[in-house]
């Protein structure tokens, strides 16, 4: 009963934050639908790949920031090969302004605060909005907040299964991990899996520079 109201007061505080606008106009439908893909590839090849040596904070919500900021980036021969891809089966090219080139550099951090980096809660609390408690409204490239008391955890939801950054990495272990929707569904520890009747799972949230 105490973890669900205290994860019923944490989503009503953000869902009380969470609507805030951000100045630069949002990205338009298709614009958004071509991010998703460019977002969810890049944390593909930190799977398949290991964690690019230029992600630099190396965490559930590092690896949103880091992707998010490789997304709306210009995706030329320079920045494949220095992000290890080749120029085969790609997303298309996303055509932006330059002031939406620039969104995940200023993150909202509250107070009217922005910057490049912002934790887990503050990802959701003041960058994201909730879509539903129901993972089957989730689209690629959608977030899954956890609430865990003393620590909140993100993982991306990639269209067939999640990928996210454990927090920690060994010589042996890069943190990197993903599972199925149906492994979600029946680990062991209830804590992680998504569903409403589960008080630490929060929600399905969506960056707010998304228009869809």
């Amino acid at each position: 009963m105490t973890a669900l109201i205290r994860s019923l007061g944490l989503l009503a505080l953000l869902l009380s934050a969470g609507a805030r606008a951000v100045e630069t106009p949002p990205l338009d439908p298709q614009q958004s639908q071509v991010f998703r893909a460019w977002f969810v590839r890049i944390a593909q090849e930190q799977l398949s790949q290991g964690p690019s040596p230029r992600w630099y904070q190396q965490d559930c919500a590092g690896l949103v920031r880091f992707a998010a900021n490789e997304a709306l980036k210009v995706h030329d021969d320079k920045w494949l090969r220095s992000n290890g891809l080749s120029n085969r089966y790609l997303p298309p090219e996303l055509q932006l302004s330059d002031a939406q080139r620039g969104l995940a550099q200023q993150w909202q951090q509250g107070g009217g605060k922005v910057g490049p980096y912002v934790n887990a809660i503050k990802l959701i609390q003041f960058n994201s909005h909730l879509v539903s408690r129901d993972v089957a409204q989730a689209r690629p490239g959608d977030l899954m907040f956890f609430d865990q008391g003393d620590d909140q955890h993100l993982m991306i939801w990639m269209g067939r299964y999640i990928a996210y950054h454990t927090g920690t990495s060994t010589p042996t272990d890069n943190g990197m991990r993903s599972a199925s929707l149906q492994q979600l569904m029946t680990w062991k520890d209830t804590r992680w899996i998504p569903d409403a009747a589960n008080p630490n799972f929060i929600g399905v949230y969506r960056l707010n520079f998304l228009s869809q």
